[in-house]
């Protein structure tokens, strides 16, 4: 059987870098049942709404992803937003476990992909940003876009 290669992105989280600031990060694999997997393959409508990593007992472990049943199984019911283990190396653990004990730190999940026939989780270290941080980036981003807009309108002329 030959291995598939490449890496194919099932989903993103879109609102990441908007509402936090991503400061470290890191790919996981993370332990899926294969009804999971088959879903994730046939329609990947994954949710990363309030989704999170939370280091409990020194293993990491994945909150709040939705990840759509499997239309066609039959033998087992599994809840689409159940707590999955993510799989990573101690040290990354410890550094991890230490980076949210600081004031403010979370563990946020940013993609989800196929790598070489598994799926990966590529998860960071990130802090949340106030609500006017959002809004004025938010502004910045509409007054380039006017300005370019602007600019592209001149060199037509």
């Amino acid at each position: 059987m030959a291995k598939q290669s490449g890496i194919k992105i099932i989903a993103k989280n879109k609102t990441a870098p908007r509402d936090y600031e991503i400061l470290e990060k890191y790919e996981a694999g993370i332990v899926l049942l294969g009804p999971e997997v088959k879903s994730l393959r046939e329609h990947p409508n994954v949710s990363f709404r309030d989704s999170f990593v939370k280091i409990v007992n020194g293993e990491a472990w994945l909150y709040n992803l939705y990840i759509p049943p499997y239309r066609h199984n039959t033998l087992m019911k599994i809840d689409p937003l159940r707590t999955r283990k993510l799989l990573l190396h101690k040290r990354e653990i410890q550094r991890l476990a230490g980076k949210v004990e600081q004031k403010g730190y979370t563990i946020i999940p940013l993609s989800l992909y196929f790598k070489n026939g598994k799926v990966k989780v590529e998860i960071a270290v990130a802090k949340g940003k106030k609500k006017a941080d959002v809004r004025r980036e938010l502004k910045e981003k509409a007054l380039k876009r006017e300005l370019e807009r602007q600019f592209k309108g001149k060199l037509k002329l």
